[in-house]
């Protein structure tokens, strides 16, 4: 007899809880996000592997890691999530159109120098959807974007092996900047002693971010491995307070601090960081199309980075 083309066996509740198990990579913490027992994490992943027959996850590190078997599970079974939650949304729409909303992943930086605009623009054409705006570092939004809980992510390009299964669209790039209060001992001409900047309270993005190995790389290529007076941070308005009320220095992308540059609030030290110039653009899954809100809110975004780009390139921004 043929094996069916889907065992029964296998229920929602194994999948969600897989899928939250390789985006935590902990039975704890998935424990704590589903509002379970570790046991029932233990043993729901368990009863999926006895029933697909392989192991999906590497139990031998620290934290757990998805075996060959469980990334081709994870592929597919995020996709299905995502149909699913698709199929949810449909309904929704045909019930009354208020319902509909687009879910937008974006880094920070991104939120505070491109989103503003592209949505207003948007919200003016009176479109149905609801925009959500879902913030974090770049790893986190693209696991919400593999589970489907966002519609697409705006934000650095991630390095090639976590892009399987997703397409990259360049809008921009922008680079880190070193940033400090506009009285600080530091600010002054060029050039400027980087050994100066041991004595200083440093902001730093964590370990996660996407832009802390060329922060890190830029760091040691002008002398500097040891900032024993870090703070690592993803807040932008911790950053922002600490920054203007102490003598620290802030490592940020320069798209959160633009505003504050122009409007003189915070000044940029004069170092050469092109090094750590990187692509910033949209993430979407290549086996899910957008919704028509999707798509013209994309366009939106689109319109806006391109003439941010104009604009830089003519010395305005």
């Amino acid at each position: 007899m043929d094996r069916p083309a889907f065992d029964p066996r296998i229920k929602l509740r194994h999948i969600f809880c897989f899928l939250e198990v390789a985006r935590l990579q902990s039975v704890m913490k998935t424990a704590e996000s589903l509002g379970v027992t570790q046991p029932a994490v233990s043993k729901t992943i368990r009863e999926l592997e006895e029933i697909l027959g392989v192991d999906l996850f590497d139990r031998s590190h620290r934290n757990l890691v998805l075996t060959h078997f469980g990334e081709v599970f994870q592929r597919y079974a995020g996709a299905g999530v995502t149909a699913l939650r698709q199929g949810l949304d449909s309904v929704g729409q045909a019930r009354g159109p208020e319902s509909a909303t687009i879910k937008v992943g974006a880094l920070p930086t991104v939120s505070a120098r491109i989103l503003p605009r592209a949505v207003r623009r948007f919200t003016a054409q009176r479109l149905p959807p609801r925009v959500r705006i879902i913030t974090g570092p770049n790893a986190y939004l693209q696991s919400l974007l593999r589970l489907g809980d966002v519609d697409f992510v705006v934000g650095r390009m991630a390095e090639p092996d976590a892009m399987n299964g997703f397409s990259f669209e360049h809008l921009y790039s922008e680079q880190v900047k070193m940033v400090v209060r506009p009285a600080h001992p530091l600010a002054g001409p060029a050039p400027l002693d980087l050994t100066r900047l041991q004595g200083f309270p440093i902001l730093m993005p964590p370990p996660d971010s996407i832009i802390r190995p060329s922060v890190d790389r830029w760091l040691l290529a002008n002398g500097i491995g040891d900032l024993s007076h870090g703070v690592e941070t993803v807040s932008n308005a911790f950053g922002r307070s600490f920054t203007r009320s102490t003598d620290a220095v802030w490592i940020i992308s320069e798209g959160v601090v633009a505003e504050d540059l122009a409007d003189g609030h915070l000044l940029a030290l004069p170092l050469d960081t092109r090094e750590t110039l990187g692509p910033v653009g949209l993430t979407m899954r290549t086996d899910t199309p957008l919704s028509v809100g999707a798509e013209v809110l994309v366009e939106a975004i689109r319109s806006v980075a391109r003439e941010s780009a104009d604009l830089h390139a003519q010395g305005r921004t």
